[in-house]
């Protein structure tokens, strides 16, 4: 289940408005663990970048599949969705709570998603977390 809290958002393009709900619906179907969905959303040589190390599509699939990270659930503070022509970047501030080696853990990050239209579906070309405090504030 997300929560938003205080989400500080001023872009009003369609296209901002788009990727904003498509990156909220991604946080959803990490939760739902519906791998699925990712796939498709998820480019073929997308890279994530977590706390303890970095991988490919395949591997980010199988850990969310397998639970070994269960995002259970994001509460999104900030976000800041900005176009770049058929690139746009998500950052999102966000209480993160994950099911990881056998614990619930709870951690203040800012997501970095790069998602760029491709054959008129949007994919996700990167997500990066960034440890901060939750003072953290995002540029806007």
């Amino acid at each position: 289940m997300l929560l938003f809290t205080q989400v500080g958002f001023s872009q009003d393009s369609d296209v901002a408005k788009q990727v904003k709900e498509l990156s909220m619906n991604k946080w959803q179907w990490m939760a739902d663990k519906d791998v699925e969905k990712l796939k498709d959303l998820f480019d073929e040589d997308a890279r994530f970048v977590h706390m303890s190390g970095s991988w490919d599509k395949s591997r980010e699939l199988e850990i969310i599949e397998s639970g070994s990270i269960w995002y259970k659930q994001a509460n999104v503070h900030d976000t800041v969705v900005k176009e770049f022509g058929e690139t746009v970047i998500v950052w999102n501030r966000i209480t993160l709570v994950a099911h990881v080696r056998g614990d619930d853990v709870s951690t203040e990050f800012t997501v970095t998603e790069v998602y760029q239209m491709q054959n008129d579906a949007w994919k996700l070309l990167d997500l990066t977390f960034s440890s901060v405090r939750d003072t953290h504030k995002i540029v806007h």
